[in-house]
């Protein structure tokens, strides 16, 4: 409250050549009411004079209705419920009879029609971004739909070349290096996201082929492979920075990256590298305690990189997993002897408290951040 009370008395400062009518700071409706509660118990407390809180009240508006988010959650659910209803269509016996036979025709003929369709929804999203560049969620969700109909056609493609052989992560080899294409094409990061899930399952499957499906390829379990594919996908990301073309995917195969290497770290952490349930059930705690260690100390790592180089990414990524990491092993080590409304409770306090903690530091943050554009 002290601090908030300092940063309340700058804005009021700042305030005194500000207009009136000329908002400081939108927040939602909930949290203004939360600042504006802050403000008329600093000037109850006489730490801000009424002139100043008076300032303050006059510059917080409340944002209007978020049709930013509504349109997102509009889209997915348009989705879905297209979903559904093709779902419902079966069920219609002129339509299962229509759909009957169109299944019935060759794999190969389903995979050009599949492609075909895929081509022409591509090529209406992008006919309909360059008239309405300002409607992306709308825009890709269209390209969603494009990208379901070239998984269509590649898995029609790969029944129709089936050969017995099991190779199908050379399918999803294909499904990575369309979707990537694509999504450099159009600089759709949604189509990329999809060519970086493609190129994961590949590793694994191939990785799995290779090894004759068996637990371990080259010494390495699935959790410990994928470690690896993270890091390395990680590490490319920084070089995508050095060409135009792929600076804009950075981002997003970067947290890809990060996502592959710390699930894996975290499902290393509990599994170990061992090849199956026995031997894993053999191994006691402190067998595995080295793998919580590796992940401790990658998780450190990140907040240490992101402090250093005010890289939020970076540092969310270390404080959300390391706090995995300790959760994971409270509950290995007493989830057994603790009463469950012990731990549970325990859970409930925590978090109650991160998010009392994180709402007064995004309510701080919020408030410099004005700050600095007024005295910008």
């Amino acid at each position: 409250m002290v601090a908030l009370g300092e940063l309340v008395r700058v804005v009021g400062s700042r305030m005194t050549t500000t207009p009136l009518n000329d908002p400081l700071l939108q927040l939602p409706k909930k949290k203004a009411r939360v600042v504006l509660d802050a403000v008329n118990e600093l000037a109850q407390g006489h730490v801000i004079d009424d002139a100043t809180a008076e300032r303050i009240r006059a510059n917080i508006q409340p944002m209007p209705f978020d049709w930013r988010r509504l349109a997102r959650y509009s889209f997915i659910i348009a989705i879905v419920c297209v979903v559904i209803a093709v779902g419902a269509a079966v069920a219609d016996r002129w339509l299962m009879d229509l759909l009957e036979q169109i299944f019935s025709m060759p794999w190969a003929l389903k995979s050009v029609g599949c492609a075909a369709l895929a081509a022409g929804i591509i090529f209406f999203g992008l006919s309909r971004r360059r008239k309405h560049p300002a409607k992306i969620f709308s825009n890709e969700a269209i390209f969603f739909l494009g990208v379901l109909g070239i998984a269509g056609s590649i898995g029609c493609m790969g029944k129709a070349l089936d050969n017995g052989s099991g190779h199908f992560s050379l399918l999803l080899l294909l499904a990575a290096l369309v979707y990537g294409a694509l999504g450099l094409l159009l600089e759709s990061k949604l189509i990329w996201t999809f060519s970086l899930m493609s190129l994961g399952g590949w590793f694994g499957a191939e990785t799995g082929y290779a090894s004759g499906w068996g637990a371990y390829y080259l010494g390495m379990a699935y959790p410990m492979r994928f470690v690896v594919f993270g890091a390395v996908l990680t590490a490319l990301s920084w070089l995508m920075l050095r060409h135009v073309r792929f600076a804009e995917m950075f981002g997003v195969t970067r947290v890809a990256g990060l996502l592959y290497l710390f699930i894996a770290l975290w499902i290393l952490s509990i599994w170990g590298n061992y090849e199956g349930y026995d031997s894993w059930h053999r191994a006691g705690h402190l067998e595995l305690l080295h793998w919580s260690v590796y992940f401790t100390l990658a998780a450190a790592g990140a907040i240490y990189l992101g402090l250093r180089n005010d890289d939020g990414v970076l540092r969310g990524f270390g404080l959300t997993f390391l706090g995995i990491n300790l959760y994971t092993r409270f509950f290995e080590f007493f989830w057994d002897d603790l009463h469950k409304a012990v731990v549970f409770g325990i859970l409930g306090i925590t978090f109650w408290l991160i998010g009392s903690r994180a709402e007064a530091i995004w309510q701080m943050r919020s408030l410099r951040e004005k700050l600095k554009r007024k005295t910008g």
